[in-house]
């Protein structure tokens, strides 16, 4: 049987992936929620951002992507903490510095997910980016 908080993580990143904004999204996280996004080619100095920014940034980023997807490749669960291995691609909406409109932006993800009443309390991700100067 699946982990519970493996499928809400899973839930979290299809809801992501189709652009879910306000309380859609805020359904996910527990009010106290630190989201973490260390540093990689989009963010290089990283970011930390708490429940509001979250929203704030689901928000701005509407419009930025024609599409997204995640794909689960692994899952790990032990008591309230989730660890998932996934790839990303994102196709883009608008122009981004050299990148063309319909790039696909693509990424190796380690998400690690600690859960407080069967929300996301806290949300630390590794992303791993090809290189974005690679046009295919």
């Amino acid at each position: 049987m699946e982990h519970p908080n493996v499928l809400t993580a899973v839930r979290y990143h299809e809801a992501v992936a189709r652009g879910a904004v306000g309380d859609e999204l805020a359904r996910f996280f527990h009010q106290d929620l630190v989201q973490e996004e260390f540093p990689n080619a989009l963010f290089p100095d990283g970011v930390r951002r708490d429940l509001t920014a979250v929203l704030q940034s689901a928000e701005r980023g509407q419009g930025l992507l024609a599409e997204q997807r995640f794909d689960v490749l692994n899952s790990v669960a032990m008591g309230d903490q989730v660890v998932l291995e996934v790839t990303w691609e994102g196709i883009l909406a608008v122009p981004m510095g050299d990148l063309p409109v319909g790039h696909v932006l693509r990424a190796r993800i380690a998400v690690f997910l600690e859960f407080r009443d069967g929300r996301i309390r806290a949300q630390r991700n590794y992303d791993c980016y090809d290189p974005l100067d690679r046009v295919r």
